[in-house]
């Protein structure tokens, strides 16, 4: 056997000091981003794209400098949410993401189709490739905190997601029906494969308010919520109403404008689990 040269690369033994291949993808020079977070779901309807949104605008309301990027290829809802119907710009170097009115960073493939309503019909690799452009390409300037809207399952796209960025985390999204334990047990054990945290889970359309006695209803059942994340051991947990107030605002672009605690506390824990250099 040849003397070990310690470069894996141009090797190709299978000793015991060989590193497994990364395939974490450079930023661009220009960027820095500090953390990114994934908002995932085992399956679609679940609202990850307004959960993206109200962690990301909540950061931004506490100093934090903000970033989306909307990796849901195909179903891009993020700029809409925002209010945002321009195109990004670039130069030969990089595409320069939007800004919403609050100073947030966005990047979507709506924002660089000619037309938003034009269908992208792609096959899963040119569409993972899309998602990994978006990462090197892209002048993200000073990102604290970068969500990563990510679309529903398993397949291609979430995969790239998770072997090109480097995650630090993932929240999960669910809703209250029976197969919430199933949709939750797919995301967690895909981020068990990936080695990354689990950071919390959230419950969307959990219950309605009645606005003449105040009484919450359960419409789609009793909340689940708790009982998931004691079974996977998820320490964080969020309940998101069915609210109309929310849905309008979001459908006029307006989800910065969202008041109220519902992720809070969620923030709360994800700036403790993900504190910045220096704030730790």
């Amino acid at each position: 056997m040849a003397e070990c040269n310690h470069d894996c690369s141009s090797c190709s033994s299978n000793c015991s000091e060989r590193k497994p291949e990364s395939f974490l993808k450079e930023l661009n020079p220009y960027s820095s981003v500090k953390k990114v977070i994934a908002v995932v779901s085992g399956k679609g309807g679940v609202g990850k794209s307004l959960v993206t949104s109200l962690l990301a605008s909540e950061m931004q309301r506490r100093g934090h400098s903000c970033a989306v990027l909307d990796a849901d290829i195909t179903g891009p809802s993020i700029p809409k949410s925002f209010g945002i119907h321009e195109h990004a710009t670039g130069t030969e170097q990089y595409l320069i993401p939007v800004t919403t009115q609050t100073g947030l960073q966005l990047m979507s493939i709506n924002l660089i189709l000619e037309n938003e309503t034009e269908p992208v019909v792609w096959r899963g690799p040119v569409i993972a490739g899309a998602v990994t452009q978006f990462w090197t390409d892209v002048l993200w300037r000073d990102v604290d905190y970068m969500f990563v809207d990510m679309p529903p399952g398993t397949g291609d796209v979430p995969l790239t997601v998770f072997q090109s960025l480097p995650i630090d985390g993932i929240v999960i999204v669910t809703t209250p029906q029976d197969l919430v334990g199933m949709i939750v047990a797919k995301a967690v054990k895909m981020a068990e494969m990936m080695n990354v945290p689990v950071l919390g889970l959230v419950e969307n359309m959990s219950y309605f308010t009645c606005p003449d006695c105040g009484k919450k209803h359960e419409i789609f059942g009793a909340s689940q919520a708790d009982s998931v994340a004691k079974e996977f051991d998820i320490a964080h947990v969020a309940r998101l109403p069915i609210d109309p107030k929310i849905t309008a605002m979001v459908d006029a672009g307006q989800v910065e404008q969202v008041s109220g605690d519902y992720v809070s506390a969620l923030v709360d824990s994800l700036e403790q689990d993900l504190p910045l250099e220096g704030e730790a």
